[in-house]
């Protein structure tokens, strides 16, 4: 039996994906951008190690196939973390 037999029989066509060099390359935080994320970070850790009191929920769809849907996502998912920001750090999630 040829090894082709076994391999990708259901395999219609292949992208190539961008590798993370290539991505922080074409998108560029801003430094705004960048202490966001040290910022969020910190709470993470600070909830983790019971420094804050907050419950941390990492949640989001299972998939994302469409960008306009998932922007859509998460800014009902902003609107929805700044009213329970009291008892709860939400962290929204995405696989694509």
């Amino acid at each position: 039996m040829q090894k082709d037999a076994l391999n990708n029989v259901h395999i219609t066509a292949e992208q190539v994906l961008m590798t993370p060099e290539q991505l922080k390359a074409a998108f560029p935080l801003s430094l705004q951008q960048e202490a966001q994320i040290a910022d969020s970070r910190k709470t993470i850790s600070d909830i983790i190690a019971g420094r804050d009191p907050r419950l941390l929920v990492v949640c989001g769809p299972c998939s994302i196939h469409d960008p306009e849907t998932a922007l859509e996502y998460a800014r009902r998912f902003k609107a929805l973390a700044a009213e329970v920001s009291d008892s709860l750090y939400l962290v929204m999630r995405g696989l694509f």
